[in-house]
């Protein structure tokens, strides 16, 4: 069979991620890996989950947990959310709540209810992979966001409408990105907003890191400023996406999506179409033990997380050669590193994958224009300090050398 001639254009802009492949090497152990953005397995609330699974199963439960639900999620997460959020400043009920396998199935629905081909979609430079993953089946164009540029609405909706289009949407990770662990500051945010407003466009609020701050003075989330704006967050057009990937459990996949009812409705629509509903055997897991202990189990997170970065960030102050540069991320899980111009990541992660055997993930593939060839993303949310320190020191060497 010839599949090229059955498969979909869209198929073309499909690549696999690198980051899912990079993770393929955890597995060899002399391997230093920086790569993955995952939390430390050794930090999750195993008992808990042993508890609250026990629970879900015990009869009088059993039959609901393993039994289809309905699309919107699990009625008690939904309404533990729904305090969450109103705590964040984003005051909302359970209607504005819905449970996703993950934050990165809301990307891919959201890409699906808003992108047309050649509409536009605004986003940092560099930006989150698997947002473009999940946006590219959707054949967008995708413009450089920055709300410290002096870019106005005009010059946007016409780069859009010379592209075939319009501006949908801007998506932006708002605390620690993944990849810089930048955190977009308050007025930028409200610059955004207007932006936005402009423009007649959505925002995607992606805020998978926002619970890891370890430094400095909360920043609203965007839709928290929207809502003091004007009053309801049914008059609003930000949609925030969160998920408990990095504070409980990535395996379990729940994720949430917060907004306005109407976009809510829109997008149980698409899950229906999709898997029906996710695990309900997860999401009364989840429940149980984001009632019992997220705040207390995410304050020690913070702790063994800062002093990870701590010690990365006295590495390559203490390693790295003239000439690299470094963001100082107030929280999350990453460092953002700036080679020496000439110097490409993808073919420095070679040379140090045969020789130093460390593990990173090169730069280029968070760019929507695939530039950003002298750039590497660094974690430290798995290495301990001594495998910090090697093998920040084994990089500095390779660098050096050129």
């Amino acid at each position: 069979m010839q599949w090229e001639q059955v498969l979909a254009p869209r198929m073309a802009r499909m690549k696999a991620s690198e980051i899912r492949e990079l993770l393929k090497l955890l597995d060899q152990p002399d391997i230093i890996s920086f790569a993955g953005g995952i939390p430390d397995p050794a930090l999750f609330p195993v008992a808990a989950f042993q508890d609250a699974l026990g629970a879900a199963l015990s009869p009088g439960r059993a039959d609901a947990a393993l039994q289809y639900s309905v699309s919107e999620g699990y009625l008690p997460l939904r309404q533990w959310l729904a305090q969450h959020m109103t705590g964040l400043g984003i005051p909302c009920g359970p209607d504005n709540i819905l449970i996703t396998s993950g934050s990165q199935q809301a990307l891919d629905y959201l890409g699906k209810l808003m992108i047309g081909p050649k509409d536009t979609v605004l986003v940092n430079w560099p930006t989150y992979m698997g947002a473009l993953g999940a946006f590219n089946a959707y054949e967008p164009v995708y413009d450089r966001l920055d709300p410290r540029e002096n870019r106005g609405a005009a010059e946007y909706a016409e780069a859009a409408a010379q592209a075939g289009g319009r501006v949908k949407f801007a998506y932006l990770s708002v605390d620690f990105a993944n990849p810089t662990g930048e955190t977009i500051a308050r007025p930028d945010r409200e610059r955004v907003l207007d932006l936005a407003e402009d423009l007649g466009a959505a925002i995607i609020e992606d805020a998978a890191y926002q619970a890891l701050r370890f430094d400095g003075e909360p920043v609203p989330p965007i839709l928290a400023l929207e809502i003091a704006r004007k009053g309801d967050i049914e008059a609003c057009r930000t949609i925030y996406c969160g998920s408990f990937s990095k504070t409980l459990a990535p395996g379990l996949r729940v994720g949430w999506v917060c907004a306005a009812s109407p976009v809510i409705g829109r997008m149980v629509l698409l899950k229906q179409a999709a898997d029906l509903h996710s695990s309900t055997l997860n999401q009364m897991a989840i429940a149980d033990v984001a009632a019992r202990l997220f705040d207390s189990h995410v304050a020690g997170l913070r702790s063994v997380y800062k002093a990870r970065r701590d010690h990365m960030l006295a590495a390559l102050a203490q390693h790295m050669p003239a000439g690299v540069q470094w963001t100082r991320p107030e929280g999350g899980m990453f460092v953002w590193i700036t080679l020496p111009e000439g110097m490409d990541g993808a073919h420095l992660l070679a040379r140090s994958l045969k020789t130093e055997r460390v593990a990173f993930v090169p730069g280029r593939a968070f760019f929507a224009d695939g530039s950003g060839g002298n750039t590497i993303r660094l974690s430290f949310s798995r290495a301990d300090e001594a495998a910090i320190d090697e093998g920040i020191k084994r990089l500095g060497r390779l660098i050096a050398a050129g």
